[in-house]
């Protein structure tokens, strides 16, 4: 069985929010995460991924919930461990949850969330998910104390955070790709679903596919950067063929 791709729109909202914040309502307001959605299934993309944030530093409800009504992929919520967050996931009734560590500090997600330490707070999240029927996953560090805890508290899934692997290089990305083969093997033996994430580009990709056990990869930032560049050609030809085309 293939490798599913997750696609994370979250930094489309990242560019709107940067000149539109005030202003989500205007017809301006652009670019849109809705049409990035449809965008990435048009590509090949078997899920999309938001992260709604407590501080809304990109999406935001009411990307959310369009996303969820008009886009007809599986969708995976990513979010923290609040009250609010639950509450909006069980309104928002998402296919996958992914609970991830949040700071306000941190530009993007950064290590893995310790399922272990605050498994008694976790625990009744993950229950009350569960119940509506969203099946739940654990964004962690591929060590095998998460993996065990991510087991025991009934998470359906794992998401290897890939984020050390993708920042390390020579004998350091050789150890860490052992960390992460090493975990998802444990991950397979306990039932888990392996799925991983972050800071995974065309560079790291071979390498990280030697990884044993991977179901879905989640990859979002690579993706806009990306499009940045391959489609920046064609929006600047299309703004100067209709400047010349309206010309006097």
């Amino acid at each position: 069985m293939s490798i599913l791709l997750g696609v994370n729109i979250d930094h489309i909202a990242t560019l709107r929010q940067a000149r539109y914040s005030d202003m989500l309502d205007s017809p301006n307001a652009e670019p849109s995460p809705l049409q990035g959605a449809f965008d990435a299934k048009a590509g090949g993309a078997d899920s999309i991924t938001i992260h709604v944030r407590g501080d809304r530093r990109h999406m935001q409800e009411q990307d959310a919930f369009e996303i969820r009504e008009k886009i007809d992929l599986p969708l995976n919520f990513e979010m923290g461990n609040t009250a609010e967050m639950v509450a909006m996931a069980l309104k928002l009734k998402p296919d996958f949850v992914c609970l991830v560590p949040e700071t306000r500090e941190e530009v993007t997600t950064e290590g893995g969330l310790d399922v272990d330490g605050l498994y008694d707070s976790l625990e009744l999240t993950v229950s009350t998910l569960q119940a509506e029927g969203i099946k739940v996953s654990m964004f962690i560090d591929p060590d095998a104390n998460q993996v065990e805890a991510s087991a025991r508290i009934g998470a359906e899934m794992i998401e290897l955070h890939t984020g050390c692997f993708a920042n390390a290089f020579g004998d350091e990305r050789k150890s860490e790709t052992e960390r992460l083969r090493a975990a998802a093997e444990l991950g397979h033996s306990l039932g888990l679903q392996v799925n991983a994430g972050h800071g995974i580009n065309l560079q790291n990709l071979p390498e990280l596919m030697t990884v044993p056990h991977l179901a879905e990869l989640n990859i979002g930032h690579t993706l806009i950067a990306s499009s940045v560049r391959i489609g920046l050609t064609a929006a600047v030809l299309e703004m100067r063929q209709a400047i010349d085309s309206n010309a006097s």
